[in-house]
């Protein structure tokens, strides 16, 4: 219980950090915000490495994750400020590699680094991983975001000339403090007031929720019913991984040649990003109940590894469809709409590990794990809705958002 909340605690920070850092990535750049929660992420995470007592641990992690998600939050944005429709979906599945990847990567990575040095060598060689990264970012980053872009040209303008008339495009008169504090409304008010951003969020949400309840309970079921070691059991994480990167290859392939096709047809619409999650999403139900079942009748470990791996190919389609599809759909505030969805992911994502063990102690492996299924299966109708009707619902008055 100890391990799941002190994971719940760093998803929390993940949920809190996007009603932050998106606002100010579309008020002063992306690449100032980068720098700064690396920082941030850095110095807390030493903090969690050399912390005594509990508390301290948990509120360390806690501001460890509000830092940490500023590529979760910004990092589709980014993608959008460079990349044309046609080539973004498989960019922005590299980038899915991340946030997918790296809980796959860590556990098992971290079971033989606790067994054998110490659980403080975790933070130290994530320490030192963001050290390394924060010099290249550092080296390498440039602003991409346009209309920070375009105000630093005008102000540029403005002081070379002594002349007022250049401005932005984009800008569209007020105070800083009221620049910042429409922007801190936006995710919510996306999020809140949009049905396509809140149920595709709430989809992802799921799914995210999903992945971290397992990843905080398939050690001690594979230590309790295989009799693995604790180094071991962080390997019962690899078909997760080699699930994930089928699904990465497949949704940023397919996406990418729609999108080519249709644009060349001159019939893209951000609902085309859809159609990898229309066939991916099915798997997610099906990876549940073939884990479920299996690992409670004590199959042959390999078996519900291999369930794994069939959710993992789901996650993918669902993570990487729903982060083009809001992106595409809300362009030129591709921050705030992936912040939307990263609060709602992140808090079921730290609400339902919590949930886990008394779940599975109350219904068992097979019928915890089926209960999982049904209600994925329910949301697999989310996107069959959007691609019949989502185009209508973007673009019905009703809905058309003052942002």
């Amino acid at each position: 219980m100890l391990g799941s909340f002190v994971v719940s605690i760093f998803i929390l920070g993940y949920m809190v950090g996007p009603l932050i850092i998106a606002p100010m990535s579309e008020l002063y750049g992306r690449v100032p915000l980068y720098h700064v929660c690396n920082v941030v992420f850095l110095v807390f995470t030493i903090a969690c490495a050399v912390a005594q007592t509990l508390p301290q641990l948990f509120v360390f992690r806690f501001l460890a994750g509000v830092a940490g998600s500023c590529p979760m939050t910004i990092g589709s944005g980014t993608a959008a400020d460079m990349i044309t429709r046609e080539k973004r979906a498989g960019v922005m599945a590299i980038w899915a590699m991340g946030p997918i990847l790296g809980p796959v990567v860590g556990p098992i990575a971290g079971g033989f680094v606790a067994d054998g040095i110490g659980w403080r060598w975790i933070f130290w060689i994530i320490a030192i991983a963001c050290g390394v990264m924060l010099v290249l970012t550092v080296i390498c980053y440039r602003e991409s975001y346009a209309p920070v872009l375009l105000e630093q040209k005008a102000a540029r303008l403005r002081k070379k000339t002594g002349e007022q008339r250049y401005r932005s495009k984009f800008d569209h008169g007020g105070t800083p403090a009221h620049i910042f504090w429409m922007a801190l409304k936006r995710p919510l008010k996306l999020l809140f007031l949009s049905p396509i951003v809140f149920l595709m969020a709430l989809f992802a949400a799921v799914t995210y929720g999903y992945l971290y309840l397992m990843f905080t309970t398939i050690s001690a079921i594979f230590i309790k019913n295989y009799g693995w070691s604790q180094g071991e059991s962080g390997l019962a994480y690899i078909g997760f991984g080699v699930g994930a990167i089928i699904g990465l290859l497949f949704s940023g392939r397919v996406a990418n040649h729609i999108a080519r096709s249709h644009s060349a047809r001159g019939c893209f619409t951000p609902e085309s990003r859809l159609l990898p999650m229309l066939v991916g999403c099915w798997a997610l139900p099906a990876g549940l109940f073939w884990y479920g079942w299996t690992v409670q009748a004590r199959t042959h470990w390999i078996v519900p590894i291999l369930g794994t791996g069939v959710f993992g190919i789901g996650l993918m389609a669902v993570f990487m469809s729903v982060n083009t599809y809001l992106v595409d759909s809300y362009l030129i505030h591709a921050a705030s709409v992936t912040a939307a969805n990263a609060v709602l992911r992140s808090l079921i994502g730290a609400v339902l590990p919590l949930a886990g063990p008394s779940m599975y102690a109350a219904l068992g492996l097979g019928w915890g794990n089926s209960l999982l299924a049904f209600i994925a299966l329910a949301l697999c109708l989310v996107p069959l809705l959007f691609k019949r009707y989502g185009a209508a619902i973007r673009t019905h008055p009703r809905f058309q958002l003052n942002l």
